[in-house]
């Protein structure tokens, strides 16, 4: 008996689209797909410098906002978006740092106002 030949070509199709994030392309694969996360560093600095940030404050270190920004060289109002970060929900700054994070989000949605109770920040498909 004969083997049956071999194509020369094989046609994979695999479903996905390209979006824009944050000035670069990223392939977003259907829902259904399971896709190991990566962590955004971004996301994951700007965390670490909020907790550190409220931290400060607490401690009397800083007695300001403005003091603390004024230390840290960037503007009040900066610092202030960041530092709303602190309110997130335990279990979505847990997402963020294990790279989990829902796909849309990003730094500047972040920084958008969002809710501060954290059953309706659970409830926001962007958070």
């Amino acid at each position: 008996m004969k083997p049956a030949a071999t194509p020369d070509t094989i046609t994979i199709h695999v479903p996905f689209r390209i979006i824009k994030r944050g000035g670069r392309k990223e392939v977003q694969l259907p829902p259904d797909v399971p896709v190991q996360r990566r962590t955004d560093n971004t996301l994951i600095k700007a965390l670490a410098r909020a907790f550190r940030w409220k931290r400060m404050l607490e401690s009397g270190e800083f007695t300001t906002i403005s003091e603390l920004a004024e230390h840290e060289g960037i503007a009040p109002s900066y610092m202030t978006r960041v530092l709303r970060l602190t309110l997130l929900a335990p279990d979505i700054v847990e997402a963020i740092l294990d790279g989990r994070q829902v796909p849309g989000i990003s730094m500047s949605r972040l920084l958008d106002p969002f809710p501060l109770e954290w059953v309706e920040q659970r409830k926001q498909s962007s958070l």
